[in-house]
């Protein structure tokens, strides 16, 4: 009887141990196979927008295989050990009809998170504004998105609390310039100079890949206390909008010095 037991006892601590190493395999395979799928399907993609979904939407995937394999393990494991899965089955679906009404937020925090990834709203490299924060999108997940602003300071914002998003990487983006000239200064002359310097920067190889269509000048845009507002846009890839505005001004104010064109600061006159 004795043996019959160890036997028998054996038998299910080595069914258990397989079913612990086969599931340890599986979650290798997919922390290793998954992260290479999508780095490889995302370098096929002929667009970016097209590479930042499947990169978002595998993220995703591996997430729901790795949690999958984890709870089909524990339950084989729960089985072998002589604990019946039906009972505990039953015990979670009453359960978990009591959790819903009291975790209707993470309910909503997940069906939100479904439609973000369905509807392409959101992908990982992705500059948003979105509850009063903004940074570049590190991960989307069902439950939250991870956001990390300029300044290093990491956001995680729950997907049901998402109201209004502003992202700044869908197809192209605008570099906007709002110039200020002298009242004395040649508005057609400084018009010039800023078509002059814009074609540069679009000759400069460092700045050519980035720009999508010449400057767009709308003209003047209002009469502020000191200067002439002259406002003006660039089209530029996704992201790109920062670094050709930053790069347009500085070449924008050397060559307004060498042209002798003023670039007014605010003053005050004092009648007596």
């Amino acid at each position: 009887m004795l043996q019959a037991w160890a036997a028998a006892n054996l038998s299910h601590a080595i069914r258990v141990a397989a079913i612990v190493i086969v599931a340890l395999i599986v979650l290798r395979f997919i922390r290793v196979f998954v992260p290479r799928l999508r780095e490889h399907i995302a370098g096929r993609q002929e667009s970016v927008e097209d590479a930042k979904r499947i990169q978002t939407l595998l993220a995703v995937a591996h997430y729901l295989l790795s949690v999958s394999t984890m709870l089909v393990a524990a339950l084989l494991v729960l089985g072998e050990v002589g604990i019946s899965l039906a009972p505990i089955l039953g015990a979670a679906g009453i359960v978990g009809i009591a959790v819903g009404f009291g975790a209707q937020t993470l309910v909503k925090d997940y069906v939100s998170g479904f439609l973000l990834l369905l509807e392409n709203q959101i992908r990982v490299g992705d500059m948003i504004d979105i509850a009063g924060k903004s940074g570049i999108v590190e991960e989307v997940s069902l439950r939250f998105i991870r956001l990390r602003d300029f300044g290093g300071n990491v956001h995680f914002i729950p997907n049901g609390t998402i109201g209004v998003i502003t992202n700044s990487s869908l197809g192209f983006a605008y570099a906007v310039l709002d110039v200020g000239i002298a009242y004395g200064s040649d508005i057609e002359a400084s018009m010039q100079v800023m078509r002059e310097v814009d074609d540069t920067l679009r000759a400069d190889p460092a700045f050519s890949g980035r720009i999508l269509q010449p400057l767009e000048i709308a003209g003047v845009d209002q009469w502020a206390d000191s200067s002439v507002m002259i406002k003006a846009r660039i089209q530029v890839k996704p992201l790109e909008q920062w670094h050709v505005r930053r790069e347009f001004l500085k070449r924008l104010k050397i060559a307004f010095d060498a042209k002798g064109l003023e670039i007014p600061v605010p003053h005050v006159k004092i009648v007596r």
